[in-house]
């Protein structure tokens, strides 16, 4: 029997890599002959994401959608140079299908696919689709999202649409608390407060807690702090931290999220669809700060979902530093003295979340004739 290929396209964050490896992860356990490979960006963050993984991945020269003269030129180029790549290696060896992920390297990809009249299928785990994935929406013969209310953007893709939640990594199955408590060497007769900006850090949240770390001595004796910086912001928060007399571990980034979610009693961070879909799934009470610059806003709608269920609280990342201090002070505060209603919030995480995506979508993969 040949080998079954599947090739991955997209990037540029992780709430386009990790759900492509988490479907990849089922794909491997369905089918351990399968072979498994990533078009992703260049930027650093799919390197380091995909190495840890094991995956064997190109990066392609394709850049964002400009119409500046100059960038809409090197968009064009990368798009072609990308487009041919990717058709050379869908034409040779056995044929693939091919799945896209999101971001703009996505779609030279999906594109040589669709010109190759090779399967294609798109992943798209945000409330809203971005400009890439409604392009490739166009393409795909199936398409595969986590909310109902996506449907409507590909309604005119005339692709089959699968509403099966968020692929998150086979971690969150059976996560290790523990482990994450022993290798970070915390305290376990102390909650943790999680801060995490996502993949990349958010300089913003960084902020935040920072300006509030005087105020959160007041809860030393019975809360820790694991604060998640990203790799460009570490040296400037560790700094921030250096007479903090609340016990903390200051980390630019941390793989084994499953684990280190699943330890922690309450989390500030982001809204990107995979960082909902993970709240959820390992329970943890969040106040959401969405990313405020998106025109589209699908952050506030991600953590939308959180907040009707009550599982969630949202904080506007405000412009002004000191007004976004004080709102999330306002909420932090209460949650942090109110052990009901955090236990509240864990239990109603059960009304949203999904586990069964990941192996969902592999299935129907798998399934899908080359």
């Amino acid at each position: 029997m040949n080998e079954r290929r599947f090739l991955f396209a997209g990037g540029g964050t992780g709430g386009h890599i990790y759900p492509a490896i988490a479907v990849a992860e089922q794909i491997k356990s369905l089918d351990a002959g399968a072979r498994i490979e990533f078009f992703c960006s260049r930027r650093q963050i799919d390197s380091r994401i995909l190495s840890n993984a094991g995956h064997k991945f190109t990066a392609l020269t394709a850049r964002g959608f400009s119409l500046r003269p100059r960038a809409l030129i090197e968009f064009v180029k990368g798009f072609r140079e990308s487009s041919r790549i990717a058709s050379h290696a869908i034409s040779t060896g056995e044929k693939p299908v091919v799945v896209g992920v999101g971001g703009f390297v996505a779609a030279p990809v999906c594109w040589a696919a669709h010109r190759l009249k090779v399967p294609l299928m798109l992943l798209n785990v945000d409330i809203v689709p971005g400009r890439a994935n409604r392009l490739i929406g166009r393409w795909a013969d199936e398409i595969f999202v986590q909310f109902e209310d996506t449907r409507a953007s590909f309604a005119k893709a005339g692709a089959k649409i699968h509403v099966l939640g968020c692929p998150l990594r086979s971690g969150f199955e059976n996560p290790q608390p523990q482990k994450v408590v022993e290798q970070l060497a915390l305290d376990t007769s102390k909650k943790i407060l999680l801060i995490t900006g996502a993949s990349s850090g958010s300089a913003n949240i960084n902020d935040a807690v920072c300006s509030l770390l005087g105020k959160l001595e007041g809860f030393a004796q019975s809360w820790q702090i694991v604060h998640l910086t990203g790799t460009a912001n570490f040296d400037s928060v560790k700094t921030r931290y250096r007479d903090a007399k609340i016990a903390h571990r200051v980390l630019a980034y941390h793989d084994e999220m499953a684990d280190l979610l699943a330890a922690a009693d309450l989390v500030i961070g982001r809204s990107g669809a995979v960082s909902v879909a993970e709240y959820a799934a390992a329970g943890v009470p969040s106040i959401c700060m969405p990313y405020p610059y998106h025109k589209d806003r699908h952050q506030y709608l991600n953590a939308g979902k959180l907040v009707e269920v009550g599982a969630g609280i949202i904080v506007d990342d405000v412009p002004d530093a000191v007004d976004r201090s004080e709102w999330l002070w306002e909420e932090l505060k209460e949650l942090i003295k109110d052990d009901a209603a955090r236990a509240r919030m864990k239990a109603n995480c059960k009304l949203v979340a999904r586990r069964d995506a990941s192996v969902t979508i592999a299935r129907r993969l798998l399934a899908s004739k080359v």
